[in-house]
């Protein structure tokens, strides 16, 4: 299986499409190919998946140098929330899944979202290290909490708003300096507190912030 084929998805979204192009690279000496069979948006995270139309192709890969499989589907019938591409194909006869990396997001409507800026600045201590999160923020295309954690190491945050848990999109943190983001699905007008729970990766409780939202 080769290793040194990179593929990314390369779009814009319009108010009711997306229309872009798989981009595939190979990053080593010697060339590869790759069969396209079928490729979807998903849900981020998900379930949920539908297919999208791309042109079952065949690709000789050479070396250092990209090749493009458009597409184009609509998103009208999406529901808000956050979505990513993937295709199916053959390297080398071998059959993978890919992920395209970039992502897009159906916003929510303004209606059914709380806006909010909080900035909080409140630490608590996990597993030798001090997290303090310092400010969230939340919007029809959802919600991001900022945190540092010092010294740096790596913890799961997990968001709740009242008892419902969010879906995270991502979680970052730097591993120099310990600044963090975490990124989720939006808070709701009927929300009026969000808790952010952290864990270290030793077993251990771990502990909690509540942050009261305007």
């Amino acid at each position: 299986m080769a290793e040194d084929i990179l593929l990314r998805a390369h779009f814009e979204r319009f108010p009711a499409t997306v229309k872009g192009a798989f981009v595939v690279r190979t990053e080593g000496r010697e060339p590869h190919q790759v069969a396209f069979h079928e490729a979807r948006v998903v849900r981020v995270p998900g379930p949920g998946a539908r297919e999208i139309l791309i042109d079952r192709v065949t690709l000789d890969v050479p070396p250092s140098r990209d090749l493009f499989v458009p597409f184009e589907f609509p998103i009208s019938d999406l529901e808000p929330g956050w979505y990513g591409l993937e295709a199916d194909v053959d390297v080398d006869g071998a059959p993978r899944t890919m992920p395209g990396g970039k992502r897009f997001c159906v916003p929510w409507p303004r209606s059914a979202v709380r806006a909010a800026s909080v900035r909080v600045d409140k630490s608590v201590k996990v597993g030798g290290s001090t997290v303090t999160v310092e400010r969230c923020q939340s919007g029809t295309d959802g919600a991001t909490v900022r945190f540092t954690v010092s010294p740096p190491q790596d913890v799961t945050v997990r968001l709740f708003a009242g008892d419902r848990r969010l879906d995270v999109v991502e979680q970052e943190i730097e591993p120099a300096s310990g600044r963090g983001t975490i990124r989720a699905y939006p808070l709701l007008r009927a929300h009026a507190t969000l808790r952010v729970e952290v864990a270290g990766k030793a077993r251990g409780k771990g502990a909690e912030i509540v942050v009261k939202l305007p």
